[in-house]
């Protein structure tokens, strides 16, 4: 009897996981080119407020400016390219930069040059601007000068969250991060499957039900979702949902009377090494026993994630395969590889 042999498709090269060429193609053609969440609204709540923030290996300001508005602009002064700013976060009337004494006023703009008799410099009379947009309180950055609004890449992602009424009474409560023994991109595919989930993940696959887990594909995003085992179908659209949006974020949802949310940004570092940070959004700061329990929940899956993907990384720099294969119900993976491929090969 003849036997039918599956037709495998393939994932990424293992090299684009290693790498050093491809990483920094990477940092070019997709990070300084993408709508990235830099932090959230609650970090600048005053005037005078802000946080730094880098994305491949671009340094930045985000801050709130006498007019109430906020404003990203690269950390680097124009006089010399010396980096301005070297608190994470705070409150300043103006920033200094220590080289040589130039200030800055919270939009960016030249405030005073000691060497200079004029503050009339041309282009170098203001920190270097950089697109902004905040969406549901969320403070999304885009490198590129002539970046298209947010809506046009991330539109379908922006209309999902409408649903959520509460996101924009949220605040950033509570921060922990981690450097990661593993390339991004690793990271992410982690994230777009549950087939690991059962063996990996023993207390999550008990909180839902892995019989009826799924993940759904969108324009730029995708969403993963499923009942929790302890609930009926009546409670069936107050599922959690895990939102993975291009390139590098994860947001999770939890809706309900004590609606909150959780982000998790990956930014690369190297192309074995990623930091990830991970952050928590509450209507108080007070966090309740309920809340605290889903905060020991999450952080107990991410660490199992963590010892899975930095495994992973030492496999990539074998000779044993070239690439791997998606299995069937690997195709959230499968699009993200797609997505990537486009960009890179974009000009």
């Amino acid at each position: 009897m003849a036997t039918t042999t599956q037709t495998l498709e393939y994932t990424l090269p293992y090299k684009n996981y290693v790498d050093p060429k491809v990483f920094e193609e990477e940092k070019k053609k997709i990070f300084r080119n993408s709508w990235v969440l830099a932090g959230h609204t609650s970090q600048v709540e005053k005037i005078g407020d802000f946080f730094t923030f880098d994305i491949a290996d671009q340094p930045l300001i985000i801050s709130r400016d006498k007019n109430n508005e906020i404003n990203a602009f690269y950390n680097i002064c124009p006089h010399r390219g010396s980096k301005v700013e070297k608190s994470e976060s705070g409150n300043k009337r103006v920033f200094m930069c220590q080289y040589h004494g130039w200030t800055f006023q919270l939009d960016g703009k030249l405030n005073k040059a000691p060497n200079f008799n004029t503050n009339e410099l041309g282009k170098h009379s203001c920190m270097t601007k950089v697109n902004l947009e905040v969406y549901k309180g969320m403070i999304f950055i885009n490198l590129d000068p002539a970046a298209k609004p947010m809506a046009d890449t991330l539109g379908d992602f922006m209309k999902d969250l409408e649903k959520y009424t509460f996101l924009e009474s949220l605040k950033k409560v509570r921060v922990t991060t981690r450097v990661i023994e593993a390339n991004w991109k690793a990271v992410i595919d982690n994230y777009l499957e549950c087939d690991h989930c059962k063996i990996a993940h023993p207390e999550f696959s008990k909180t839902f039900d892995m019989k009826n887990y799924y993940i759904d594909l969108h324009d730029n995003f995708s969403c993963q979702y499923s009942k929790m085992t302890s609930k009926t179908d009546e409670d069936r659209e107050e599922h959690a949902n895990f939102y993975w949006v291009w390139p590098n974020l994860m947001v999770s949802i939890y809706p309900g009377e004590d609606g909150n949310m959780t982000t998790s940004q990956i930014l690369p570092l190297a192309p074995d090494k990623s930091l990830a940070i991970y952050s928590y959004y509450f209507k108080s700061d007070e966090i309740s026993k309920e809340n605290e329990e889903l905060i020991r929940f999450v952080d107990q899956v991410r660490l199992e994630d963590f010892d899975l993907v930095e495994i992973l990384q030492k496999g990539f720099d074998t000779q044993a395969f070239e690439r791997g294969i998606y299995s069937p119900t690997e195709y959230a993976i499968k699009y993200f590889h797609r997505r990537y491929e486009e960009e890179m090969k974009a000009d």
